[in-house]
């Protein structure tokens, strides 16, 4: 296959505009224009890696099962007949369909992988084995391959061959047992939390392996990424009280067992507020702003630990003086005082609010179903290599004549493989 056969038609990856869509689009250098990518997963966290990879002008070919498609196509409120999710999970992305399962499928596969630099799956272990497109067999073809594969529990372990999703991961690490109020029942979030982590680590760990082959002289490699080890980083001070002193944590609502005061306040008029204070000068800080300095040096309160023991009463006291003010007042005044203290936002405050407004943290993109839509701007910001949302997720199969003819296959052979049920 020739070097141009995932290449983007046209020199938009080489387009970058990281504010607002409608903007005039300037000539910058993407980070990773150049990489190609299959993304040949489903759902939320493989693919999501794809898509951080594809902010920064990597060339991300979606692999999609024929007629059905990436499941995520239809998570969201639908929009004329559109599910939402899949306009930014699909951002910046090329659709093509094969059915890798078959044999011609995977021959078909076996050429686009000659050609890419990283392949991204999250299929149940020995699936891809199965079909003969496993990462040896890949390997041998393009050894500077590299393929992340992520999945419930890892590629091996007793857990390793059962389904896995993210709400697994989240019951199983213990972070639902952990979030909630006290006496309540364990709870999950209310999002895709462990499948984002995931995402994230998996894009990195994707730039950590180009490192090592481009700059480093290495080859390419497989990455075992499960849905639940991201997430076991994250609560990691829980796992190392109970390593080192047996301490068994369990549901403290909004507090932190290991810092206070932090928690969440309710206002005079009914709004929220939260505070995390647990920094000396800060509590100090907050101390003078609610009119009681005298706390300070209270025996109770004076340092984090002393806080922690009576953390009760002191978010009582906390309580009481932000129950007299609206949240506005509260606000104005701890803000003034520089203490650490944000609203609590609704859905509707956060396309309101002004700082998003100004970082446009919401950009608008163009969609050919869906008209204007708003989607989270590209993070994080790069001085010199700027991401961008070019476009939303494409409709299946989008682009199976453009990548498919560089591989010089004709409009009559591509009506043949689709009858059959290869693409």
């Amino acid at each position: 296959m020739a070097e141009a056969s995932l290449t983007p038609s046209s020199d938009r990856s080489n387009m970058s505009n990281p504010g607002n869509s409608t903007e005039p689009r300037t000539a910058t250098p993407m980070a990773l224009a150049g990489i190609r990518i299959l993304d040949i997963a489903t759902m939320a966290a493989a693919p999501w890696a794809a898509a951080y990879l594809a902010e920064l002008g990597a060339d991300v070919v979606k692999v999609e099962m024929p007629g059905v498609g990436d499941h995520q196509r239809r998570w969201g409120t639908p929009k004329n007949g559109e599910g939402l999710f899949w306009k930014s999970m699909g951002r910046n992305k090329r659709s093509i369909t094969l059915n890798l399962g078959k044999p011609q499928g995977a021959a078909l596969f076996k050429r686009l992988a000659a050609e890419a630099d990283v392949v991204i799956e999250n299929f149940r272990p020995g699936t891809l084995e199965r079909w003969g497109i496993g990462y040896e067999t890949l390997h041998e073809i393009n050894p500077r391959l590299i393929m992340l594969r992520v999945t419930g529990f890892g590629q091996y372990g007793p857990y390793s061959p059962r389904p896995g999703f993210g709400t697994l991961a989240e019951s199983l690490t213990g972070f639902a047992h952990l979030t909630g109020q006290p006496g309540g029942p364990p709870t999950l979030p209310n999002g895709p939390l462990a499948d984002g982590l995931a995402g994230i680590t998996g894009a990195y760990a994707v730039m950590v392996a180009l490192y090592w082959r481009d700059a480093r002289g290495g080859s390419g490699q497989q990455i075992d990424l499960s849905l639940c080890e991201p997430l076991l980083r994250l609560l990691e001070p829980a796992l190392l009280d109970y390593d080192q002193f047996g301490i068994a944590r369990g549901r403290v609502g909004n507090r932190s067992d290991h810092v206070a005061p932090r928690n969440s306040y309710q206002c005079g008029d009914g709004r929220w507020v939260s505070i995390s204070a647990s920094a000396q000068p800060i509590f100090e800080r907050l101390m003078n702003a609610i009119g009681r300095p005298e706390l300070s040096s209270d025996p109770r309160f004076a340092v984090n630990s002393a806080r922690i023991e009576n953390v009760a009463a002191l978010d009582e006291i906390i309580g009481a003086w932000i129950g007299q003010h609206t949240r506005d007042d509260v606000l104005a005044r701890l803000e003034e005082a520089q203490v650490a203290v944000a609203p609590i936002y609704d859905i509707p405050d956060i396309f309101a609010d002004p700082h998003f407004a100004e970082r446009q943290s919401l950009i608008a993109v163009e969609d050919p179903e869906l008209g204007n839509v708003r989607l989270v701007n590209v993070v994080p910001r790069f001085s010199e290599t700027p991401g961008q949302v070019r476009t939303t997720g494409p409709a299946l199969g989008a682009h199976n004549a453009e990548i498919y003819g560089k591989l010089g296959i004709g409009a009559g052979e591509l009506e043949a493989l689709h009858q059959e049920g290869i693409i």
